[in-house]
């Protein structure tokens, strides 16, 4: 009787309008009944509808044959081949445009994915589910939220919006805007997001991340800050690996030690969250804000590496800085935080107010702020302008130390072979030049005040000699090795991105031989 009943209806229902659309078909009841004036057909016990490869199962349902649509209660299922499984307490169904419109607890399942939520319009001719008044779907290697979803059973695409959290077991996604492949476990970041994990937190609102290989590409000067905050690496594109801590900066890099107050600057560069390692090159500069001073330092490679407490910062070839009370030049440097020093190799020259030092290795000593010594090894020549024409006075010898106090020299000592140029100054208000004086001795020490000669004394095999100006000879003026470099010295903060080339008789430089990088470390 029942199967009579089930045909009957089948038959009794009208073509579709349009002849594209199958109609609803009802499988099996284990009641059927049709009130006067409801339009439905009422059916209850194991209610099974099928409509183009999908079936349909409820514990009740009202089926509209004019409308070609269906309303199903308790104990929903749909299922689609072996692929797609949707469970809830509701569904209306309509066959027309295949729209099926579940609610109240929700379970969307395919093999890999399943997806929770109150309210699912599932479009089947779009293979497309979606919710919009909160869900969240799980995989076996993440959890995702949001208020509004969508999940394609095809392309294994999910699209989530509002209030978007990716929870692993590693690290958790906030996002504004996120799409996610359950199948490629890659999370396309399209909107302003932040991940939270214990090596630290990134802020991005462009890119893609892999959910299982930690692999992420980020765009749109994205920020990755360490877990304790007090680094931060940026870039146009940031490519990074969570696992290894390893990230590589393409266009406007930016490193910053906000603890050790040191940036790392340059359109190309990396970073070594685990060893603490950065480097930049292409326009490299670095900024050292720790003193009252900032420098300002710039090579064709960079290279920071710090520790727990201090940080190295190593520059390699064309290297020029800059900082208020001295600026310098030299072909690489090393500057070690944890004894204030800077080392510079390879035709150092150092400048502070009208003196110019140069020889062929010259360690800068800093105390707090300022600088406090220069030490100029093997070979040393100082050089001051005495801002007139053609006259310098002059120091060289085997090995050369410069005091300073508060940014001005006071003192020279220079150890062998010393050797001096110093025009003599009447000391009478005229200040009239006596002429030239020169010295040769094994030492030499020299005190001064406000930038002019206060006490010369030499010792062991003196030598000394004064020349009146008009008896004075060119060649006479210059000890050997002379080079007034002026022309090379930065002027300010960006002045370090000039290249250091020499002119005339200037590129004879002071020592012949070239250093590698790893002499810059000693």
């Amino acid at each position: 009787m029942l199967f009579v009943l089930m045909i009957s209806a089948r038959s009794q229902q009208p073509p579709p309008m349009n002849p594209n659309v199958k109609v609803v078909e009802l499988r099996q009841a284990g009641f059927l009944n049709k009130r006067t004036n409801f339009e439905a057909q009422i059916l209850i016990d194991s209610v099974i509808l099928y409509h183009e490869g999908a079936y349909m199962f409820c514990d009740s349902a009202y089926l509209f044959e004019q409308t070609n649509t269906f309303e199903a209660f308790s104990n929903v299922r749909m299922e689609q081949g072996d692929t797609i499984f949707v469970y809830g307490d509701y569904l209306h169904y309509d066959g027309n445009t295949r729209l099926a419109r579940l609610r109240n607890n929700i379970r969307m399942e395919d093999k890999q994915v399943t997806l929770f939520t109150d309210s699912l319009n599932y479009d089947r001719m779009a293979n497309l589910g979606y919710y919009f008044d909160g869900g969240m779907l799980v995989d076996e290697k993440n959890e995702l939220t949001s208020f509004w979803g969508q999940y394609d059973p095809v392309s294994k695409d999910a699209l989530f919006s509002d209030s978007v959290k990716l929870i692993n077991k590693d690290y958790t996604i906030y996002s504004d805007t996120l799409k996610y492949n359950t199948e490629t476990k890659i999370a396309d970041i399209l909107g302003p997001s932040t991940i939270v994990s214990d090596s630290g937190f990134i802020n991005t609102s462009h890119g893609w991340y892999n959910t299982e290989t930690d692999e992420a590409r980020l765009l749109d000067r994205s920020e990755i800050y360490s877990n304790d905050s007090t680094k931060v690496l940026i870039g146009d594109t940031v490519f990074y690996n969570r696992t290894s801590g390893l990230g590589e900066a393409f266009g406007n890099m930016h490193l910053e030690d906000f603890k050790r107050k040191a940036i790392l600057r340059g359109n190309y560069g990396t970073y070594n969250e685990k060893t603490e390692y950065g480097m930049a090159t292409d326009s490299a500069y670095a900024i050292d804000y720790s003193q009252s001073d900032s420098l300002f330092l710039h090579g064709d490679t960079l290279k920071m590496i710090t520790d727990s407490i201090y940080k190295d910062i190593k520059a390699y070839y064309n290297v020029r800085f800059y900082r208020e009370d001295m600026q310098g030049i030299c072909d690489s440097m090393n500057y070690v935080q944890k004894d204030s020093i800077l080392y510079l190799i390879g035709n150092p020259v150092i400048w502070n107010k009208s003196n110019q030092i140069l020889g062929n290795r010259i360690d800068i000593y800093m105390n707090d702020s300022t600088v406090d010594k220069a030490h100029v090894r093997d070979y040393a020549l100082a050089i001051q302008d005495r801002q007139t024409a053609g006259q310098y006075n002059q120091i060289s010898g085997r090995d050369l130390k410069a005091f300073f106090e508060k940014e001005e020299l006071r003192y020279v000592l220079v150890e062998g072979n010393a050797e001096s140029l110093y025009y003599l100054v009447e000391e009478d208000s005229a200040r009239n030049i006596i002429g030239l004086n020169k010295t040769e001795s094994a030492y030499l020490s020299m005190d001064f005040s406000n930038d002019e000669l206060q006490k010369l004394k030499l010792w062991s095999a003196t030598k000394a000699v004064t020349t009146p100006l008009n008896q004075l000879k060119a060649d006479e003026a210059k000890l050997k090795g002379f080079m007034w470099l002026d022309y090379l010295r930065p002027l300010h903060k960006m002045d370090i991105f000039r290249r250091n080339e020499r002119r005339g008789p200037d590129s004879e430089v002071v020592t012949p031989r070239r250093f590698s990088r790893d002499s810059a470390v000693e």
